[in-house]
């Protein structure tokens, strides 16, 4: 797959899983491995990356003796969700097409 195309399904899969309210890193892995494999190497960063595009947010907090980080999807993040189907739609046609199932009428 294409790493550009795998990094954007990424990172909306990542705002997905902030969907039902904050989480952490290790928890958010969890969430998404049953759709698509990802590893720590690959998550800090797309959350580095949707934090500075205003797609997410981030706090601390102790947990067991520990800081750890919690992120949140913020309005931006869910109309980045929006976007991404919409333009998956034509990816699908796009992939119709190729397959052979396409009709020009």
């Amino acid at each position: 797959m294409d790493i550009q195309l795998r990094r954007g399904i990424l990172e909306v899969c990542v705002l997905k899983a902030l969907c039902d309210g904050e989480s952490y890193g290790y928890q958010i892995i969890k969430d998404i491995s049953p759709f698509v494999a990802m590893s720590e190497s690959t998550l800090y960063p797309i959350l580095k990356r949707l934090e500075s595009a205003g797609s997410l947010t981030a706090v601390s907090r102790e947990h067991n003796g520990r800081l750890r980080k919690y992120y949140s999807i913020t309005p931006a993040g869910l109309a980045r969700i929006g976007e991404f189907l919409t333009e998956w739609e034509e990816v699908m046609r796009a992939y119709d097409f190729i397959k052979g199932d396409y009709k020009n009428d």
